[in-house]
Parts: structure tokens; sequence; C-alpha cells
């Protein structure tokens, strides 16, 4: 599984998209958060090696 917290507050609704991702969502119905189920399988992670790069971008 590999998980992207968005934001740090409880998610209330999630759902399901195809391919086994899961996208939980907050009271206001902005993402919390974004699974996906068996990353590691379909390539997207190696076990024991991850490395991330966050950017963002100013307004």
């Amino acid at each position: 599984m590999l998980l992207f917290v968005l934001r740090d507050i409880p998610p209330v609704d999630a759902v399901e998209e195809p391919g086994g991702i899961i996208v939980s969502y907050g009271k206001k119905g902005v993402p919390v958060s974004v699974e996906f189920l068996s990353a590691s399988k379909k390539g997207l992670v190696e076990n024991g090696n991850v490395s991330i790069i966050l950017q963002t971008k100013s307004a």
C-alpha cells in the first residue's frame, strides 16, 4: 500500500476508484488522502526503496 496524506484532518467519506485507488474526503468535501492498494505489486514502489520528492507551487 502507498498512502499520500494531503491534509491533517479526519476523513469522513471515501471512494474507491478503479485500479485499487481509494480517495478519502473530509467534512467539507476536500480530498484528505489517496491510497494505492497493492502498490508494490503494480510496480509503483519497491520494497525498501522509496524516494519522495515534494514540490509546492505558490499562487
